[in-house]
């Protein structure tokens, strides 16, 4: 049966160099100013999404591939997504804005009382995304770097001392009488004493209370320990998966497992697989590509290891194509779920030829091989999505005008007289409008 889905996009080149790379370079915007953000925000809520998420790496990389991920700008350069959300809030009224954030970055404190400004100021429409990105630790201290799971545990500690920062003024405290002159009574702030093992504060944070809901949080891990934290913490939860049902269904089973273990209602997280749909004029243009991505191109290759090497801050384009790949490469700070999406469902004696191959293939959207399709077919794999519970999508590219505008103005229509796109949004901020729903 048809029902709403939540829309949400995901800038994935993050707050950097849009339309480097592609003809519509030419349209002469400055990623570096508000207004090519601001315009395609402005269209995204005309659409009726949800949420952007900024996708964000404070470190241009290792000192191995830092030319390799600036060169073609894959991996930087990237300003301060966190910087870039006001702009997007004063060029909109609904649409949540959700940069992300980096626990090793910034101290609870200081985080708590710049994101609870921000919620303040933008009517209770921030999110953050947040990341545990091991690579960028030699930036914001000698300590030596934390593993995987440690990074997790880092993060669950910080977002436990920030939402404690939130809370420190307790019912009441907040009382804004004019006629007896008291604006806040200071007894029923909380202290806010934290000592763990990786931060040591005080409060009670100097912001006051929310009336709408905190900030939504946004996660995108696929491991073990990333799908606890997600249970635990997550309101939206950024997924990666195959879309057949078997792989939908197991991967929501999982989050929703996660969350009920933590004492939550499955129900309490919104799960939007993200895609890139290429959507085009016909059926036959869509063969068209498909069939010319058949056979790629040595050239072809090397262009998918260099973006692939960006992702995962690992070199590929000098290793043998014909040889399989070594894992031992990857570093620690290198997530199971992206070596995962390289290799596929490849065996362990797949030549690197191979997995490349694999990512520089297209497919329908027709049958299920892929995402090249016209608007209508992408609608109906949408709608199917939706019949095994699906909650929504995240469609994936820059946040560019001319990107935004070819993906959504045949489409938008469609789903909204299929009834799967929402028509107007709830007061209340981004949390009410993710709970509509």
């Amino acid at each position: 049966m048809t029902r709403l889905q939540h829309f949400g996009w995901f800038l994935a080149r993050g707050f950097g160099p849009h339309g480097w790379g592609h003809p519509y370079l030419r349209w002469n915007h400055r990623w570096t100013e508000p207004g090519l953000y601001q315009d395609s925000a402005r269209t995204l809520e005309q659409a009726g999404f949800d949420l952007v998420i900024i996708e964000d790496a404070p470190s241009l990389g290792s000192a191995e591939t830092i030319d390799l991920r600036v060169r073609h700008a894959f991996g930087g350069p990237k300003h301060d997504p966190l910087l870039l959300a006001p702009y997007l809030f004063a060029a909109t009224q609904h649409l949540g804005v959700v940069p992300t954030v980096n626990p090793a970055a910034s101290l609870p404190y200081t985080a708590a009382r710049q994101f609870a400004t921000l919620q303040h100021l933008s009517g209770h429409r921030l999110g953050l995304n947040v990341v545990t990105d091991t690579g960028s630790a030699r930036h914001f201290s000698t300590a030596p770097q934390l593993g995987h799971d440690a990074a997790y545990d880092r993060a669950e500690e910080w977002l436990d001392g920030i939402r404690q920062l939130w809370r420190s003024w307790g019912d009441g405290a907040l009382v804004v009488d004019e006629e007896s002159g008291v604006y806040a009574d200071g007894t029923k702030l909380d202290a806010t004493p934290h000592r763990g093992e990786y931060f040591g504060f005080d409060g009670p944070l100097n912001a006051v209370p929310f009336t709408d809901g905190e900030p939504a949080i946004v996660s995108p891990g696929g491991s073990g320990r990333g799908l606890s934290f997600a249970g635990r913490n997550s309101d939206v939860q950024l997924a990666l998966a195959p879309l057949d049902e078997a792989s939908i269904r197991a991967y929501r089973g999982k989050i929703h497992a996660a969350a009920e273990a933590a004492g939550r209602a499955a129900d309490d997280i919104k799960i939007l697989f993200a895609i890139q749909p290429v959507l085009v004029s016909s059926p036959e243009e869509a063969d068209r590509l498909v069939a010319a991505s058949a056979d790629p191109s040595d050239e072809a290759l090397v262009a998918v290891a260099r973006k692939q090497s960006s992702d995962l801050e690992t070199d590929l384009t000098g290793l043998d194509l014909d040889r399989p790949l070594d894992r031992s490469i990857f570093g620690e700070h290198v997530s199971e779920g992206s070596i995962k999406r390289l290799v596929g469902a490849h065996d362990a004696d797949a030549p690197l030829r191979t997995l490349l191959a694999a990512h520089a293939r297209l497919g329908r959207l027709r049958d299920g091989s892929g995402f090249v399709g016209t608007a209508d077919e992408f609608a109906d794999r949408i709608e199917e999505l939706g019949t095994w519970g699906n909650d929504g999508v995240l469609l994936w590219g820059d946040l560019h005008p001319v990107t935004v505008h070819r993906a959504l103005d045949d489409l938008v229509p469609i789903l909204r007289r299929r009834g799967i796109l929402r028509e107007e949004y709830v007061d209340g901020g981004l949390q009410a409008n993710l709970r509509a729903f």
